[in-house]
């Protein structure tokens, strides 16, 4: 059997089902013309989503990224130092000397995968350049494209360690669909962009484009593609890398009054548990009265771990 083969089979029930029909559901949406935007929270990039997002990326089943700035630059860290990271395979028995012996040497933890600080500071040392560049213009650039100008750089290229079609980032940029990136100061790299203001080095904070210009054009993207085609999202995880996307809609229809399409696919993968008021665990339904879903859109609520089930749903939508 392949995966989809797989799940077909043997998923019927439960969590399962969920996925098999969530899946089932992304696939008939996207193929009759629908256009779906994917939302990244947690360390998805860390975890090397980009084998099968990028691929569902090229295979035009994605047409819209939102995610936290974590997942962007995470991206490229595992891009170009692969092979430095340090796998704990008994993470969960780290004792507290443990932990400091690792932020001694110089790594830093995500559950069992350990980020080498060197690579921050390797991409520090680019973009530096490029912050400085953009905070003396009248242009503001979006996160990821400050990623892309490093993709574009041949020197950049020379130090890859893993094939470059691994990369999400570099699948968006060659389709040319937009990656919204909300709270770029939550990321090591806007922690680093707001030092470098503070001691003088970036003249001031306005490189980056601000949520609230994000949004402007995300409400231009939305508008101009559901004019001709529904919109789904398929959500991994919860916080702003989901809210503020889906948050698009009911801005459109109620604070400028437009006629626009509601969401019209809705899954979300997200082990939060249904709680009082809770966004990541809130059932699908509760979107229907802020009018963010359509009452007649497919709704799917996997609950369970991401990292396992995004690449299922993936290759089930690629057939694979």
């Amino acid at each position: 059997m392949n995966v989809t083969e797989f799940l077909e089979t043997h998923f019927r029930h439960f969590n399962a089902r969920e996925l098999r029909d969530a899946a089932r559901s992304y696939g008939e949406f996207v193929n009759q013309g629908g256009k779906m935007m994917v939302t990244l929270a947690g360390a998805m990039s860390t975890g090397e989503l980009g084998l099968s997002l990028a691929e569902m990326i090229r295979q035009d089943k994605v047409h819209a990224i939102t995610c936290t700035a974590a997942n962007l630059e995470e991206d490229l860290f595992n891009l170009v130092a692969h092979d430095e990271y340090q796998t704990i395979q008994d993470w969960r028995a780290l004792s507290v000397d443990d932990e400091v012996r690792l932020r001694d040497a110089g790594f830093n933890r995500v559950t069992d995968t350990c980020i080498p600080e060197t690579v921050m500071r390797h991409l520090e040392h680019r973009l530096t350049k490029l912050w400085v560049q953009q905070a003396a213009s009248d242009e503001t650039w979006m996160p990821a494209e400050f990623m892309f100008a490093l993709l574009d750089d041949p020197t950049f290229a020379e130090h890859f360690q893993v094939p470059r079609e691994n990369s999400w980032v570099a699948a968006a940029k060659d389709a040319g669909i937009p990656i919204y990136t909300p709270g770029i100061e939550d990321s090591t790299l806007g922690n680093i962009y707001a030092a470098r203001v503070h001691d003088g080095t970036v003249p001031n904070h306005t490189a980056f484009a601000t949520g609230t210009e994000q949004m402007g054009r995300l409400i231009k993207w939305y508008e101009a593609t559901s004019t001709d085609a529904p919109i789904g999202m398929f959500q991994i995880g919860g916080g702003i890398a989901g809210d503020f996307p889906i948050c698009v809609v009911p801005l459109l229809k109620q604070d400028l009054e437009k006629d626009v399409r509601l969401w019209g696919y809705f899954c979300q993968i997200s082990d939060a548990v249904t709680s009082y008021g809770g966004y990541s665990g809130a059932v699908p339904n509760e979107k229907i009265t802020w009018y963010k879903l359509d009452p007649e859109s497919p709704k799917f609520m996997i609950q369970s771990d991401a990292s396992i089930c995004a690449p299922l749903v993936f290759a089930h939508v690629l057939g694979w």
